[in-house]
């Protein structure tokens, strides 16, 4: 009994380890094909803070040319929402 229960413990640290290995390329190659783009998030979507709230999801307005959300890089630019296109910066 004590030895099934080892081996599983063992099995079982093993399958996070490498989870975690596999993992954190994807993660990094994600953040570097992004970029902050500015007036394109819909309320309580944005990415981060800017101006009148502190994080994420904090957005009372949609389309807030203070607020950001990350997008694949070039595309922000070409972004078109009711109130105009997305920004690289804060309005």
């Amino acid at each position: 009994m004590k030895n099934s229960i080892l081996t599983l413990a063992i099995a079982g640290s093993l399958a996070s380890v490498l989870a975690s290995v596999v993992a954190a390329p994807a993660s990094a190659a994600d953040s570097t094909s992004k970029e902050k783009c500015y007036g394109v998030a819909m309320k309580g979507q944005n990415d981060c803070a800017a101006g009148k709230h502190d994080c994420a999801g904090k957005s009372t307005i949609s389309y807030d040319k203070m607020s950001f959300k990350l997008v694949p890089t070039g595309t922000c630019t070409s972004m078109k929402t009711p109130k105009g296109h997305g920004s690289l910066t804060p309005a």
